[in-house]
């Protein structure tokens, strides 16, 4: 288990610069493995560097693509799996594991697809609104899957909400449900840009 800062989405780039002790250890032994993947959850309360964070129980899994080393260092990039939860934390001896229990996938049907547009809409807008007051890492015009789950993930990551509202869209259970969230986060996030200028 790999505790971060920020929260990875199904179908999204993970890059990471690996440098802490016990993280090189956990890298060097599921490199090892067929299928090199490790969990990433959201740091509740704490810090990335030293251990003792608080963290949230819902995370998704890293399937490692590419790597590269410095001095002192790993290099790679990974992109979203499927999502788990935590049923238990076995400890951070010599890094964090967890059991973990896989959610299921959310499934996509053509009655899904006017949600989708709206929710594609709100997120456009909100990012287009947002870049007038600070940097934002996705542009408005930003490229999204052909695939309408895949799409979907993309448009809750690239969402301009915090941490914890990216939780809470990553622990939805249908379809339905993250479409409908993603819509309302992204109408607040825009509406909430835009008041400047109506003032």
């Amino acid at each position: 288990m790999f505790p971060l800062g920020s929260v990875l989405f199904p179908h999204m780039p993970l890059q990471l610069r690996v440098f802490e002790e016990r993280y090189l250890v956990m890298m060097g032994r599921i490199l090892n493995s067929d299928a090199p993947e490790f969990g990433v959850v959201l740091i509740e309360r704490g810090q990335e560097v030293g251990g003792g964070e608080k963290r949230f129980g819902v995370g998704t899994i890293a399937l490692v693509s590419e790597l590269s080393a410095g001095e002192g260092f790993i290099g790679l990039l990974a992109a979203g799996g499927t999502r788990f939860e935590v049923a238990e934390w076995l400890g951070d001896s010599p890094y964090p594991l967890a059991d973990v229990r896989p959610l299921p996938d959310l499934e996509f049907d053509e009655t899904h697809e006017p949600l989708r547009a709206r929710a594609e809409a709100a997120v456009r807008r909100s990012l287009a609104l947002a870049s007038e007051f600070t940097d934002q890492q996705w542009a408005a015009d930003v490229g999204l899957s052909d695939d309408p789950v895949a799409s979907a993930w993309q448009l809750a990551a690239i969402c301009p909400v915090g941490p914890l509202d990216q939780v809470s869209l990553l622990a939805s259970r249908t379809m339905e449900e993250l479409l409908t969230r993603v819509i309302e986060f992204a109408t607040n996030a825009g509406d909430a840009f835009s008041l400047p200028w109506e003032q």
